[in-house]
């Protein structure tokens, strides 16, 4: 760690250039606007709690959901990766009991260590992540201290690359850093992250989002037990098999849908229940489908019954796109995008929401990606879905046409072509 005068002089003077490189997926000399945003962040820390003179500085990416799409809180199997937006701190020990926590647009938290007791009134609110994140480091012995962190992220709000998850995997990686020696090894700090959205955040959640995001990478994640999941990295890139990762905005608002959120996994817990399990992926594909006449008379909700034929198929599809690419068969992966894409629509149905009928901002960019790919490319739901982003995969000669007419209908800055980045949670210095 050093002062803040020292880190802002080696980031304007390149010294982290290999290392920004690295971790952004870009040439050295590229790197500038990404120095710049650290700069930004120490200055952010330093009108807010004064110079430091030992600051490290940390990241935590964003992800995208590759396939598997709601199969991970059913033990199921996903491919993830984490993308080069993040949120990124500035953070040094403060002398105190006290944990600051300022996110540049947001009020300042604080969280007095006597007390990590679960609070029912922070229900949704940053602070009931950093109390959770705190609870499970001083759970395994830690020596947590008062520590002064301000954050500012890129990873857009309701865009499915899951800014919640990577704000977890920050606090995490900070503690990591400044109290554990970073032991703690990416696993479970993704695990200490669903536990604080769970738990002290009361929404429900699987783990995907967390494991991408503090992994890094392209991942291949099987949930079947969930406190020790199988974690397989996959090299791959995009651009050299012709293509850029495309998340595209849809403009609709993902507020007051959590029901909606929380009735995937109810629904599916309750077709597991008629077989006596707690989870889908305790039942078998060839006994759901033998025992449906009599699930749709039990569970009375052909939604959920649809549900869970997506969920088996969509295990299957997140195994098979890992295995594609390992292959390097990219012209079957897309093929299989596009078929999960179409399970989402039909059978988990979370492309837009029952309740706001009228609002399918989703719908409609899916369907301006089948027009403007025609046969070519692929295109889904991206993330939790119900409002958000998509997820299309464009070829390189195609981009710049395919966003200009995409950004016609949607908005300026709503398609954003992003690329896999290598590292997860981390600390730059």
């Amino acid at each position: 760690m050093r002062n803040t005068v020292e880190l802002k002089n080696a980031l304007k003077n390149g010294e982290y250039a290999d290392k920004l490189s690295y971790i952004y997926v870009c040439a050295p000399e590229e790197t500038k606007k990404y120095a710049d945003r650290y700069l930004e962040v120490i200055d952010g820390y330093e009108k807010v709690f004064g110079a430091a003179e030992e600051t490290a500085l940390f990241s935590a990416p964003g992800r995208t959901e590759i396939g598997g799409n709601h199969t991970d809180h059913q033990h199921g199997c996903v491919l993830a990766g984490s993308v080069n937006t993040d949120v990124i701190a500035a953070a040094s020990l403060n002398g105190t009991n006290v944990v600051r926590i300022q996110s540049k647009g947001y009020k300042m938290d604080e969280i007095d260590l006597d007390d990590l007791e679960i609070h029912p009134e922070q229900f949704d609110k940053a602070i009931a992540l950093i109390r959770g994140m705190i609870k499970k480091f001083v759970d395994l012995g830690y020596p947590v201290q008062g520590f002064n962190a301000y954050t500012i992220s890129n990873v857009p709000k309701g865009s499915g690359m899951s800014s919640s998850a990577a704000f977890e995997v920050l606090v995490g990686t900070i503690l990591n850093g400044l109290f554990a020696g970073n032991e703690v090894d990416a696993v479970k700090i993704a695990q200490f992250g669903q536990y604080a959205e769970n738990v002290y955040f009361d929404k429900p959640s699987g783990l995907m989002d967390q494991m991408a995001s503090s992994v890094g990478s392209i991942v291949a994640i099987d949930f079947a037990d969930n406190d020790a999941p199988v974690v397989e990295k996959i090299e791959f890139d995009f651009p050299k098999a012709g293509h850029a990762l495309c998340i595209i905005d849809s403009g609709a608002d993902h507020a007051d849908l959590t029901p909606e959120y929380a009735a995937v996994p109810a629904e599916m817990k309750a077709v597991a229940g008629f077989f006596g399990k707690e989870y889908l992926r305790e039942v078998t594909k060839e006994e759901f489908f033998a025992a449906i006449p009599k699930l749709r008379k039990a569970v009375k909700n052909d939604r959920a019954v649809l549900r869970a034929i997506h969920f088996f198929n969509d295990n299957e599809n997140a195994q098979k796109l890992a295995e594609l690419l390992k292959k390097n068969d990219f012209d079957s992966f897309l093929r299989l995008i596009r078929r999960s894409g179409q399970s989402s629509f039909m059978y988990l149905q979370n492309v837009f929401a029952a309740s706001v009928p009228f609002e399918q901002s989703v719908s409609l960019t899916l369907a301006l990606c089948d027009e403007f790919l025609g046969d070519r490319g692929a295109f889904r739901v991206h993330g939790g879905g119900f409002a958000g982003t998509v997820q299309a995969f464009v070829p390189l000669d195609m981009l710049d046409d395919f966003r200009s007419k995409i950004e016609a209908v949607l908005g300026e800055g709503k398609c954003m072509a992003l690329a896999i980045r290598p590292v997860g949670g981390t600390e730059l210095c």
